[in-house]
């Protein structure tokens, strides 16, 4: 791959990427089968550069600098909630970085690492290096190569959509895959919604909306949780979940944002396509799993199950559990067996808050403050109360249903982002000459030098 420095036009602003972001498709080597649009490429696929790739990464996930975590941190002003202090291009409720970015072409298929899998000394060396433009040796330290080939879950429906399967995964084309983990997101809100402060009260609407494990901490049998619905603090597990998965998808959508923007500022192609299957990805990318009959999966009832066991419709589904690479951690989510009960799950999130290597404790942590340790010295701990709720409530989700979360996975996928240089042959005999910008032009120009092009 080539690795020289695209020098890319120096004149576009961000309301120039606003005003020409576009979902721009037909590459070099591509066939639109059929059709009113039916059209091939009179050229083969060229690549995208190292440092084409490694400015897109940047633009995804790139890390910034310490977050400014501009908060109250007084007793009931919510600033604890924090579990994290390094920022990245895009924003990240809590600070906690949920959302990873694979990348995957021709040459092979990487996972980018997310600040939490470096040290504070890394993460120092990389924010030098990117507020110094070296977008390409972050790139380097940063990706962990999963495989030496383009992967990809089927290309039928409902894998994919039928819209895409022309151009997808095309050869020369790169695709950007943000990975949502929604557990930690998931325990360090139930920290702070279940805590003396927000005391709220949750239900579970899948068993007649009796206390999803929390019976005893309602305000009606002496506890702090507030179990009167008619002062607004209650809420169901569904509820709760989706507050998690919007939350976490707005960190993706973010990061989809960006890849359009670079994509644009680069003179490339690229659009966002359909990447939303619980298992497809997963296992493609070589996530660790174990089996789980479907009823279990899907939370079916008594009843429901022994139906699909009679009629022989309850196979087994992996239940996705984290990904490693070479011996190291990437992902990993928070349930058992990763963890030996629900209770060293919380347990965990709480040191990473404010455990002796927690972000508000470690002393040689990354933050922006001018004194870091009065800062995080004021932090007070999660209180014992918040931990007993929290606890009772993912034991109960775990003994009740087998996973965490309920009703959606651990991992996540919605859209993807494919990028690769344009075909201006293509938009040339079908569309007016503004669908391309001289950015497109200038891009088509620059790799038509490429030997490739032309074979």
């Amino acid at each position: 791959m080539d690795t020289a420095p695209n020098p890319g036009p120096p004149d576009c602003t961000l309301l120039d990427a606003l005003k020409n972001r576009r979902s721009r498709r037909f590459a070099p080597g591509m066939t639109m089968p059929g059709g009113p649009l039916a059209y091939r490429s009179r050229h083969q696929p060229v690549p995208l550069t190292e440092a084409e790739e490694a400015a897109l990464v940047y633009s995804a996930c790139g890390v910034t600098g310490p977050a400014l975590a501009d908060l109250c941190y007084a007793p009931g002003h919510g600033g604890s909630i924090m579990s994290g202090l390094v920022g990245r291009t895009i924003a990240s409720g809590d600070c906690l970085q949920t959302v990873a970015l694979a990348v995957i072409n021709d040459s092979g298929t990487w996972f980018v690492r997310r600040p939490q899998n470096f040290s504070p000394d890394e993460i120092r060396e990389l924010i030098r290096l990117n507020r110094a433009g070296e977008f390409i040796e972050t790139y380097r330290r940063s990706r962990v190569r999963l495989f030496d080939h383009r992967v990809h879950p089927p290309m039928e429906p409902l894998f994919n959509i039928n819209a895409n399967r022309w151009s997808l995964h095309a050869p020369g084309t790169c695709c950007f895959l943000p990975i949502n983990d929604l557990t930690f997101m998931y325990v360090n809100g139930l920290l702070e919604i279940l805590n003396e402060d927000t005391g709220a009260f949750i239900l579970d609407e899948r068993a007649g909306f009796r206390p999803a494990g929390l019976g005893a901490f309602a305000k009606s049998c002496g506890g702090h949780l507030d179990d009167n619905p008619s002062n607004g603090r209650v809420a169901t597990i569904k509820h709760v979940e989706q507050l998690v998965t919007d939350f976490v998808n707005l960190e993706q959508g973010m990061m989809l944002q960006n890849l359009g923007l670079m994509t644009e500022a680069l003179g490339l192609g690229g659009f966002p396509h359909f990447a939303n299957h619980d298992l497809g990805w997963f296992q493609a990318l070589g996530f660790r799993s174990v089996p789980m009959r479907a009823s279990r999966y899907l939370g079916a009832g008594p009843l429901v199950t022994l139906g699909m066991n009679l009629t022989g419709k309850n196979p087994e589904v992996p239940f996705f559990l984290g990904l490693e690479a070479k011996g190291e951690e990437l992902m990993k989510a928070l349930c058992p067996p990763n963890y030996g009960s629900m209770d060293e799950v919380v347990r965990a999130v709480v040191a990473q808050k404010t455990g002796e290597k927690g972000v508000f404790r470690r002393p040689d942590g990354v933050s922006a403050w001018q004194n870091h340790s009065a800062v995080t010295g004021g932090v007070r701990p999660v209180s014992e109360r918040a931990i007993a709720a929290t606890t009772a409530y993912c034991t109960y989700l775990w003994r009740r249903y087998a996973r965490f979360p309920v009703h959606v996975p651990a991992f996540r996928c919605g859209l993807g982002f494919q990028t690769g240089h344009i075909d201006a042959g293509f938009y040339d005999t079908f569309y007016q000459p503004e669908a391309l910008s001289e950015r497109h032009r200038d891009g088509f120009e620059r790799v038509k030098n490429d030997p490739v092009f032309g074979a």
